[in-house]
This record gives structure tokens, C-alpha cells and sequence, in this order.
């Protein structure tokens, strides 16, 4: 017998512990090495533990739902053992579950149970979790029945359509109710939110610009921009050149509070606020200033991609000296944007809408966007706060200034 310990990652120091939440191999069962044995919950991401050797798993030490931390004992491989369970599940138990609190079916359904999937891919995994849906129920279209995350979407789709006419929840009568325990995320999410407004003193304020330079540049160069980039220039990057412009001029701004001391960063770590199936994450472009265009670009659309299978990591989620969020493609008009603590300012974007202004006594339409500012009174005077969105408007309105740093 050849014992090799199954052990937590090491997590992120403002992580101190995480959540373990199914274990897809049992006691006994062959696993091979790299293959998922389990996923973990911190407040930030979701991990896949993988297996670091072959073998048989012979003791599961923390059950589902255990609290851990980092480095700590979860199981045991023997690398040298013989599989004594088969590695899929028997379809009866599922079935006869379900069969207690579900009607009875039809017959020609009384088959169906046999048509299981033999497994479930990663991402489906935890696009099912956050939906609460139980994934090994939801028949799989994917390569010998794999159940992947489309199919996940879809029956996460129907089970919506289905709760709009007929509750699934347990009360009966036409007031029901459901007790859904918030996941690990959304209750870090809940506390730093109380976090920034019971610890810091919030004020916004507010501008506008006027997008039409940078929808005429973005028109002018976007089809020779992704040929040779190979990305669509958007305009998040015009932003993030412009805050960095902007907190290059007002450093305080990209400051932080300490107990009684100031933290002032010589770099520029800037988050980007990305909605996700599992809650709201913020990404960092690091070094921020030191990045093209389409760098910029590049690495959001794969923050974007990589928040929605839940691939973030620990790392790319830390850390960060200002935060930049787009309430504007979901259609927000205006908005006081709550600060990322221990960060002292915050940008907020909105949707680009045609508006009337007046230019030189004439009323002209432009395609206006408002900004708000929100920042820790504590330590940004609002001198400081109305300067810096003006240099942001400034920076957009001339975007000549941020592509030739001026």
C-alpha cells in the first residue's frame, strides 16, 4: 500500500477558508491522475482539485459542505490499490429518491433512469450548482452522455419557464415560498458591500462626455484594429486609458486607507467589475499603464469568458488600486457605484444614449454617456474627485490624448 494525501490548495492570503461541495468519486472507486475529484468554494472562485496521482481513493477524511483551509488533509489515494466500486453510480437510487416527492410518472417515463449520463463535465458541474439544479438528472447530449453546460443552460431555461406558471417549491396554496442558502460568493459579496459602506465615508459625484471622438475613432480603425489584433476594440479600453491617465494626475485617488496611514500605490492595478451565473467578480489588469489598447481588450474579453465557466483564479481576483464598472450594457442610465474595499474610488459607466446638449448657443444631438465617481471622503477631497472625472471626460473627449500619452 502506497498512501498519498489528498490536500486543499493553498488559497489567496485574503482567503482563510473555503467550502468543499461533492465529491464525484466514492470510497473505493479508481481514479486517475488529473481527473476532478472534488470542487471547492472560496469567496472568490470555484476550484477543481484534481488528483495528483492514480490510484484507488480509500478514505474520504471531509465530507461534502466541510469547511477547510488551506493545506489541510481532505482524503487519501493508495496508488498501489485495486478498485473495489464501480466508477458509475447505479441509476436505481437516484430514481427511487425521487419517486418519494415527485408524482408518479407515466409509464412509457419508468424507463428513463437507465438513460443516465456517465458523466459531467466540469463547467456543467458549476453552472448546475449555482442553479441549484441537480446536474446528474439532466440528460447529457454531449460525447457517451456527458453532460455539458448547454445542457445545463437548457434546463435551467425550462425549470424558469416552468416556475413562471407552476411553483416547484414545497408549500402548496398561491403564496409559496423557497429558502435558497446563499452560496459562499454571494455571502463575501454581501459582507464587503456592508464592508464599504459601514467603513467608509462614500460620496459620488458625477459627470458627462461625449462619446461621438471615440465612436468615430473606434469606426475609423476597428476593422484594421482585430485583423491584426485579432480582437474587436471596444470600448472599455478607452476607459481604462483614461482612469490611468486621470490617476496619474490625482495619485490620491489611487490611494488607500490603512488604520491612521495613507497607501500610496506606484502602480496601477485596475479592476474590472464582470457579471457572472455566480455573482459579480472583478478581474485586475495589472499594471495597467503599461498596456496597449488591445492588450486591454484581450484581456477582458478572457476575464469575461473565463468568469462565466467560473475559471477565474484566487490571484487574478486580488488585489487591485481602482475599479472600473459597466452598469451601461445592462442598460443603466445612472448609478452610485459602491467602492471595492480597501480601494478609495470607484468609476462607473452607463449607457451611451443619443441626447440633446448645447455647443456654441446651437442645440445639437450627441451620444452622451454620465459618469460617477464614487470615493472615500476620507482621504479625496471632492476638489480632488470633480478634477479627476474631468480629467477622465477630457482624456475621452480628446482621445487623441490617451493613444499619444498627453
Amino acid at each position: 500500500m502506497s498512501i498519498v494525501e489528498v490536500k486543499v490548495p493553498q488559497l489567496s492570503e485574503s482567503v482563510s477558508e473555503a467550502s468543499l461541495l461533492t465529491w464525484h468519486k466514492k470510497v473505493g472507486e479508481a481514479v486517475n491522475e488529473g481527473e476532478s475529484l472534488i470542487d471547492i468554494e472560496t469567496d472568490k472562485v470555484v476550484l477543481e482539485l484534481p488528483a495528483i496521482k492514480s490510484g484507488v481513493l480509500v478514505k474520504i477524511i471531509k465530507a461534502d459542505g466541510t469547511k477547510v483551509a488551506s493545506e489541510e488533509v481532505i482524503a487519501q489515494i493508495d496508488t498501489e490499490g485495486v478498485a473495489t466500486v464501480a466508477a458509475a453510480a447505479p441509476p436505481a437510487a437516484p430514481a427511487a429518491a425521487k419517486a418519494a416527492v415527485v408524482p408518479p410518472a407515466p409509464a412509457p417515463a419508468a424507463a428513463k433512469p437507465s438513460a443516465q449520463p456517465a458523466a459531467v463535465s466540469p463547467s456543467a458541474r458549476k453552472l448546475a450548482h449555482a442553479h441549484d439544479v441537480d446536474a446528474a438528472s439532466v440528460p447529457g447530449s454531449g460525447k457517451k452522455g456527458l453532460v455539458t453546460k448547454e445542457d445545463v443552460l437548457g434546463a435551467v431555461q425550462q425549470a424558469t419557464s416552468l416556475n413562471s406558471v407552476t411553483p416547484v417549491a414545497v408549500p402548496t396554496g398561491d403564496r409559496p415560498e423557497q429558502r435558497v442558502p446563499m452560496t459562499r460568493i454571494r455571502q463575501r459579496i454581501a459582507e464587503r458591500l456592508l464592508q464599504s459602506q459601514a467603513n467608509a465615508a462614500i460620496l459620488t459625484t458625477f459627470n458627462e462626455v461625449n462619446m461621438q471622438p471615440v465612436i468615430e475613432l473606434r469606426n475609423k480603425y476597428k476593422d484594421a484594429f482585430e485583423k491584426k489584433h485579432g480582437v474587436k476594440l471596444g470600448f472599455s479600453s478607452f476607459f481604462v486609458k483614461a482612469a490611468v491617465m486621470a490617476l496619474q494626475k490625482f495619485p490620491i485617488v489611487n490611494a488607500s486607507v490603512d488604520g491612521t496611514d495613507i497607501i500610496y500605490h506606484g502602480y496601477f492595478d485596475i479592476g474590472m467589475a464582470i457579471g457572472s451565473e455566480r455573482g459579480l467578480v472583478v478581474p485586475i489588469l495589472r499594471d495597467a499603464d503599461q498596456l496597449s489598447l488591445a492588450d486591454i481588450e484581450k484581456r477582458i474579453a478572457d476575464f469575461a469568458a473565463r468568469a462565466k465557466e467560473g475559471k477565474l483564479t484566487m490571484e487574478e481576483l486580488s488585489g487591485g488600486t481602482f475599479s472600473i464598472t459597466n452598469g451601461g450594457v445592462f442598460g443603466s442610465m445612472l448609478s452610485t457605484p459602491i467602492i471595492n474595499p480597501p480601494q478609495s474610488a470607484i468609476l462607473g459607466i452607463h449607457a451611451t444614449k443619443d441626447r440633446p446638449v448645447a455647443e456654441n448657443g446651437q442645440v445639437v444631438i450627441r451620444p452622451m454617456n454620465y459618469l460617477a465617481l464614487s470615493y472615500d471622503h476620507r482621504i479625496i477631497d471632492g476638489r480632488e474627485a470633480v478634477q479627476f472625472l474631468v480629467a477622465i471626460k477630457e482624456a475621452l473627449e480628446f482621445p487623441g490624448r490617451v493613444l499619444l500619452d498627453l
